[in-house]
C-alpha cells in the first residue's frame, strides 16, 4: 500500500489514517470483527503469490440480501482485467453461495476505470449521489451501480 499511496489517494479516503503497522493491525482487527458479525469481509488479491490488492464486501445487509463491493489494485496491475475478474468471482460467491440478491458498486463519478468495471459486469447505473464522500479536501459525487441475482444469471445465458 505504501508504494501505491499516490495512485490510491486519488479515490480512497482512508490512506491518511493508515500509516503505521499499528494502523494496519487495527484495520485487520476491525475487519475480523466485521467478518465475525457477518457485516463485511475482505480478501487479498494475489498474482503469482504477490499481494497486489484487496477486494471485499464493505457492507452486507442480510435482511435485504444485499451487499456493496470495494477494491483496489496496485498501479502496476491495473488495466489487465484483474479487478473485473475478482468482482466476477465475488459476485458468484455472493449470489450462489451466500444467497444474496443485490450487489452494489459505488464509484466516484470521475473514477472512469471503476465505472467501466461496473458496466462490463452488466450492472445498471441507478443514479448519482451528490457529495457522497469526503476525499481529503473536497467532496466527490458517486455513481451507484447495482445488479440483482436474476439479472446476473440471465446475463450468463445471453
Amino acid at each position: 500500500m505504501d508504494a501505491n499511496r499516490g495512485h490510491l489517494r486519488e479515490w480512497l479516503p482512508w490512506l491518511d489514517s493508515t500509516n503505521t503497522v499499528e494502523d494496519e493491525i487495527s484495520f485487520i482487527n476491525g475487519s475480523l470483527e466485521e467478518y465475525g458479525k457477518g457485516e463485511g469481509v475482505i480478501y487479498s488479491i494475489r498474482k503469482n503469490g504477490e499481494f497486489i490488492g484487496c477486494i471485499g464486501l464493505n457492507w452486507i445487509d442480510y435482511d435485504n440480501r444485499g451487499c456493496g463491493v470495494g477494491y483496489w489494485l496496485s498501479k502496476g496491475h491495473t488495466g489487465q482485467g484483474i479487478a473485473t475478474r475478482s468482482c466476477v468471482r465475488l459476485m458468484e460467491h455472493c449470489f450462489d453461495d451466500l444467497g444474496l440478491h443485490r450487489f452494489v458498486l459505488e464509484a466516484a463519478t470521475d473514477n472512469f476505470a471503476s465505472r467501466a468495471i461496473a458496466e462490463r459486469l452488466g450492472m445498471r447505473l441507478e443514479g448519482i449521489t451528490k457529495d457522497r464522500e469526503w476525499l481529503y479536501d473536497h467532496y466527490v459525487d458517486s455513481a451507484l451501480y447495482a445488479i440483482t441475482a436474476p439479472e446476473w444469471q440471465s446475463r450468463d445465458q445471453d
